[in-house]
């Protein structure tokens, strides 16, 4: 009986670790896929980035490699150098945050 008990106990334990697992997974799926498209900085006149999904951006005429990190954090790679943000991402709007408190806002481009 015991032994049955202990077994239903790790199944359990199994069955909920494997559904945070695929939960997780697929919040970080769409929010990476949430970056997509052109982005605008201020006015209509401002930069545009535009992100793929093959993870290329491109940043003007500069372009670079972007990867996901944990808690959020957007990694940007150019011929220039690389830059770390922590990313907000609403429906129409991206918020990049360097480690000095620095912020670059976007609107999305439709």
């Amino acid at each position: 009986m015991r032994e049955m008990a202990t077994k239903s106990l790790r199944l359990s334990a199994l069955i909920l670790t494997s559904t945070f697992l695929l939960c997780t997974t697929v919040g970080c799926e769409n929010s990476q896929n949430d970056i997509i498209g052109k982005w605008r900085s201020g006015d209509s006149t401002a930069m545009v980035w535009e992100f793929a999904r093959d993870h290329s951006v491109l940043m003007g005429s500069m372009k670079g490699r972007y990867t996901f990190g944990d808690r959020r954090r957007l990694k940007i790679e150019t011929p220039l150098g690389t830059s770390i943000y922590q990313l907000e991402l609403t429906d129409n709007r991206l918020l990049l945050t360097d480690p000095t408190g620095s912020k670059l806002e976007f609107t999305r481009i439709k």
